[in-house]
């Protein structure tokens, strides 16, 4: 199980949103790259950075903030946030992102992530983000008709490497993982899921620790983590004592 601390970066800082509201962000750090040396240094493995911004405009507007944290960090770092072009994709692959995730392209092109499958293979993520188990896209302003399940199916055999499966209505506000209809989709796909929003609490990490929850590649925690719910080191230590027992 992989804990992914996250960055959201809103004009050029670290930020959370609650249940996905740009006008209810709060600023944590104002220095990226600084942020993610600290969960570097807190013993983190990977990294989760999206482009709030670019998410709504549809292209790349915290590039600066994004190139700091690759300056910052030997982390792996998986990027999201208004990525809708092979080019696009090819250029942060270039600059050092290990994974790029697509999530608005998926719904409207998803013969896009098909081709970026093939052209980049094992660096494409989906990141499917629900309100109300029904896909929202263009920074969560609108909502779909299809279902996570049915997004995921498409994908089944492109060579997705992960699907970041985000409900929105428990985003930033630490209601706890909606660990059911995670594992609903990941039982429905055989592509790795990754759980998101709402990671409240070390009881958490416990529930993502039992057996059930074996079948996803982990989770990714926020909030939590900046306002100190959520203690590193314990939370750490707990996924590596899992780790030693499974070996």
């Amino acid at each position: 199980m992989i804990l992914f601390p996250a960055i959201d970066l809103k004009d050029g800082q670290c930020v959370r949103l609650k249940l996905g509201d740009m006008d209810q962000a709060t600023v944590f750090n104002d220095n990226p790259g600084a942020q993610a040396k600290a969960f570097e240094d807190q013993g983190f493995e990977w990294l989760h950075v999206v482009d709030l911004n670019g998410a709504f405009a549809g292209e790349t507007v915290n590039g600066a903030a994004v190139d700091a944290i690759l300056s910052a960090t030997n982390n792996p770092v998986q990027l999201g946030g208004g990525i809708r072009t092979l080019d696009h994709i090819e250029t942060w692959l270039a600059k050092g992102i290990t994974r790029v995730i697509l999530g608005t392209v998926a719904v409207r092109d998803p013969d896009l992530v098909k081709e970026a499958c093939r052209r980049f293979p094992g660096k494409i993520a989906v990141g499917i983000d629900a309100r109300g188990g029904r896909v929202a896209v263009e920074g969560w302003a609108e909502t779909s008709e299809l279902t996570a399940v049915d997004l995921a199916r498409r994908f089944e055999d492109a060579g997705v490497s992960a699907i970041i499966y985000t409900d929105i209505d428990r985003d930033g506000v630490l209601k706890g993982l909606n660990i059911p209809s995670t594992l609903e989709l990941a039982r429905s796909v055989s592509i790795p899921v990754i759980a998101s929003g709402g990671l409240a609490s070390i009881d958490d990490i416990h529930r993502l620790l039992e057996p059930d929850c074996n079948i996803l590649e982990g989770a990714i925690s926020g909030r939590a983590l900046y306002d100190g719910r959520l203690d590193p080191k314990e939370a750490m230590e707990l996924i590596a004592a899992e780790r030693s027992s499974a070996s």
